[in-house]
């Protein structure tokens, strides 16, 4: 994958401004420059489930018994149309990001029933002497850099299901949690010889519970650090969460750390995580049951290799725990196996496969996906 590509997926997924490296369109506007940025994905997937009844993020056979689906759909990344405005005031570094994510399909009859999502809208300001200051809506901190390493952000992943989907899961739930869309207060710091940190308060998004919705009672706290290598980066972030239903209380942490080192065309990704409190897939899912927290783990490996025709080959496997649910552990575990040729500098052709089990003290369930499209960046 070219270094626009790569700088394309990091400004889709977490815009932070328009710069020389991850530009868009750019459109001088007075005091302003504007940067409109995006991408268009699509792929048609045919997915084959192997049981009747789905456990965990396996998917299953429908009412009837049919085992294979077929879709047309985005991938882990929604279809993205971002604005980010730029201007230096006052000595301060000004900005905007405002987004939209259309659908690139629909299973209505009439095939315009899916709502668009709204993922970014917040401002930043500050100066490369002492950091910069973000307010507004943009994806968490914690589990962030996970979800920005992972070779499926460029396909689909794990979560394949019907058509008319918004997006798969990639390795959400089966390698890392998903660190979610939340309105924050984030301050990040300079860069100090390739180390940064951000910190931040966030809004504590409503998850589920056994048997109530749940409330927090505070502020989330989510922290994050980044080392920048010469052939890579290390980073670690961590989450705290007070969290109460109608009949208890409980803490809701979390903590992750994670590489990205690269040897020539060779890449290779590891990365951990454990929650207590936090639940599965979504943070805030199944947290806790009859008062308990319920503790997790997981993560995922990953090999990547650039041919000599530019195709980069890579491999990954993930896997997501959360401990004594109502029907013992669970298990999320995948499989992916792709090719993502760079047929111009802004799209991408990419062939995935990808595996998915799930297991608990019910049994274990299987299916799998092969996928075929293309991803464009702007």
């Amino acid at each position: 994958m070219n270094k626009k590509i790569l700088a394309a997926v990091s400004s889709a997924a977490l815009v932070l401004g328009a710069t020389s490296a991850n530009a868009g369109i750019i459109i001088p506007a007075g005091e302003w420059t504007l940067d409109v940025n995006g991408n268009v994905n699509v792929y048609a997937t045919m997915q084959d489930y192997d049981d009747a009844t789905a456990i965990g993020l396996s998917g299953a056979k429908d009412a009837r018994g049919e085992d294979k689906n077929y879709s047309i759909n985005t991938g882990l990344l929604p279809a993205w149309l971002g604005f980010t405005g730029t201007t230096r005031q006052n000595d301060l570094d000004v900005s905007f990001t405002i987004s939209m994510q259309p659908n690139v399909s629909d299973n209505g009859a009439a095939g315009d029933t899916k709502a668009p999502l709204y993922r970014q809208a917040f401002l930043t300001f500050g100066d490369a002497s002492w950091g910069t200051v973000k307010m507004g809506k943009d994806l968490g901190i914690f589990a962030g850099q996970a979800i920005l390493a992972d070779m499926t952000l460029l396909g689909v992943g794990g979560g394949y299901s019907t058509s008319g989907k918004s997006t798969t899961l990639g390795g959400i739930g089966s390698g890392y949690i998903y660190p979610a869309w939340k309105g924050q207060i984030a301050y990040t710091t300079p860069n100090m010889n390739g180390l940064q940190l951000t910190v931040g308060l966030t809004n504590p998004n409503q998850g589920n519970d056994t048997p109530a919705d749940i409330y927090q009672d505070r502020f989330g706290f989510e922290a994050g650090v980044t080392y920048a290598l010469e052939n890579g980066k290390i980073w670690a972030s961590g989450a705290s969460y007070e969290v109460q239903d109608t009949t208890y209380s409980w803490d809701a942490t979390a903590g992750d750390i994670g590489a990205t080192l690269n040897f020539g065309n060779l890449g290779i990704t590891g990365y951990v995580y454990a929650t207590d409190g936090v639940g599965t897939t979504l943070f805030g899912n199944g947290g806790a049951i009859t008062g308990s927290e319920l503790e997790g783990q997981g993560g995922y490996a990953q090999v990547t290799y650039v041919i000599p025709s530019g195709t980069k080959l890579g491999v990954a496997y993930g896997l997501s725990e959360l401990d004594d649910t109502a029907n013992g552990d669970l298990e999320n575990e995948r499989w992916t196996v792709g090719a993502y040729h760079p047929l111009t500098k802004h799209l991408n052709l990419v062939a995935e496969v990808n595996m998915m089990e799930g297991s608990d003290d019910t049994g274990t369930a299987e299916s799998k996906a092969f996928s075929l499209g293309a991803i464009l960046f702007f």
